[in-house]
């Protein structure tokens, strides 16, 4: 009867041991979870901006593309860059 109890609590022994550390094991391991989860949030909340970014770089670029196909802009580039101007303007050029 003795060796019968003795058998039960080591069994029971061994049974809360694997209990606790399995419990160990899975507060560990949800620690690290965590821990990835927070970077990963940050990761995406680094994305996201760079999204918005990138979208408004895009609106800038259709604007300016609307714009380089203006009146407006042929004429300025004609004047800047060939120096060209209307029959009826007056050039004055300094002496330098």
């Amino acid at each position: 009867m003795r060796k019968k109890r003795k058998k039960r609590r080591t069994g029971l022994g061994i049974t809360a041991l694997m209990v606790l550390l399995i419990c160990g094991i899975v507060v560990y391991k949800r620690q690290e979870l965590s821990k990835s989860n927070v970077r990963i949030e940050a990761k995406i909340k680094e994305l996201q901006e760079d999204i918005k970014d990138a979208e408004e770089e895009a609106k800038d670029i259709k604007k300016k593309k609307a714009y380089v196909q203006t009146q407006e802009f042929i004429e300025e580039m004609a004047r800047e860059k060939l120096g060209l101007v209307y029959k009826d303007e007056i050039i004055f050029k300094s002496e330098d």
